[in-house]
């Protein structure tokens, strides 16, 4: 699996989990929220019906008094509400009175009357002036059956004589509670697609920074020239700026390497030079303006040695110090003429001729002077070791 995968994939696990347990937590708090919702307003509800329903209990005319006509006529109205994605077209509440030992003497469904509620929840509690709810389910196995109940105590002045319940179906919750889950489902998708694609271009821009680092890395080890790439963060800066830094210094080091084998290349020149030159001084016939030129050669050869020296020298400044490319002018007639009179004598010895076509001064190329005038040098030098005596 290559890294962009595994970044993609590892970012996208993270945030999917959490998006999920996040999501999951909102779809399983909408259906109590709404039942609680429900049932505070159910809390008021209960205690206006039971205010209204005194009267008549005390009376004994619950069953068919003045509030069991109003109820009646509560279930005959009609309604056709919009409310907010909500359409609600009918009216659900059921209401039920006991007297103080729990007898239900009213129900608004007529199904109950008579029979002893001192046992349910809300009747029971409520009874002990304590606060009375309870959710029953009609079907055992079907948990959008329930029903909520809660209760209210009927009072003459301090003494409780009865408990009004008011019931409401589930069902006619659940579309509002579908609604509200469906909606959070559907916002949490485009949540995980959204952070899908930010997970995507966030790989794609740390992979693209960290593929420009590869490249760079290619080219330096391939030897090519190629400029550190910037972007992608501190981390990726600080990498690529540690990896230029290590280039300098391998670069400063094959510099030092490749100058060390040219000049050491180098010394072989003036001391064949100075050989030929001291061969020719021990012959006792040679004229004196020869013999001038030949001593004026060998100091020439020196000092080209002390050179030679001299930049071994100053090479070990190189491991601490970048390499700077000297690229300059350079006259390379003036070069090609002062490599071929250093050679001069050991050309002589050897009987070999050089044949110089002399150009024009004004021919100027640019780079490093001594780099170039070394890889010339190393060329008529290898010439010289393996031409045949007296060639031209």
């Amino acid at each position: 699996m290559n890294l962009p995968l595994r970044v993609l994939l590892g970012y996208f696990l993270i945030v999917g989990l959490a998006a999920f347990f996040v999501l999951r937590i909102f779809v399983a708090e909408v259906r109590p929220s709404v039942k609680q919702a429900i049932e505070e307003s159910m809390v008021d509800t209960a205690n206006i019906l039971a205010e209204m329903a005194t009267d008549d209990l005390l009376a004994g005319t619950i069953a068919n008094g003045r509030f069991a006509q109003r109820v009646a006529a509560y279930h005959t109205r009609v309604v056709d509400a919009r409310i907010f994605h909500f359409h609600k077209t009918s009216l659900d509440y059921r209401v039920i009175v006991t007297d103080a030992k729990g007898i239900v003497r009213y129900d608004s469904e007529h199904r109950a009357e008579g029979m002893d509620y001192s046992n349910w929840q809300d009747i029971r509690r409520t009874l002990r002036g304590e606060y009375g709810a309870r959710s029953t389910h009609i079907q055992i196995n079907d948990k959008d059956s329930s029903v909520f109940y809660v209760a209210a105590p009927v009072r003459d002045g301090e003494r409780i004589i009865g408990v009004l319940s008011v019931a409401k179906p589930e069902s006619t919750l659940l579309p509002i509670i579908h609604h509200s889950e469906n909606t959070i489902v559907r916002h949490g998708a485009w949540l995980l697609g959204g952070s899908a694609l930010i997970g995507l271009a966030v790989t794609l821009w740390l992979t693209g920074s960290i593929r420009r680092l590869r490249n760079y890395a290619r080219k330096v080890a391939a030897g090519e020239a190629a400029e550190p790439p910037t972007g992608g963060g501190q981390e990726i800066s600080d990498l690529a700026r540690a990896m230029e830094a290590m280039r300098e210094k391998l670069e400063g080091k094959q510099y030092v390497e490749r100058t060390v084998q040219a000049l050491t290349h180098e010394l072989k020149s003036p001391l064949a030079a100075l050989r030929g030159a001291g061969e020719i001084l021990a012959e006792p016939d040679l004229p004196e303006a020869e013999r001038l030129r030949f001593a004026r050669h060998v100091q020439s050869q020196s000092e080209r040695l002390s050179e030679c020296v001299a930049r071994m020298l100053a090479l070990s400044r190189l491991e601490s110090t970048p390499r700077q490319d000297a690229r300059m002018p350079c006259v390379l007639p003036q070069i090609v003429a002062d490599l071929l009179a250093a050679r001069q004598a050991r050309a002589d010895a050897k009987g070999i001729h050089f044949n110089y076509i002399d150009a024009s001064d004004a021919l100027l190329i640019h780079g490093e002077s001594e780099n170039l005038g070394l890889a010339l040098g190393n060329l008529l030098d290898n010439a010289l070791d393996h031409a045949p005596p007296r060639a031209a």
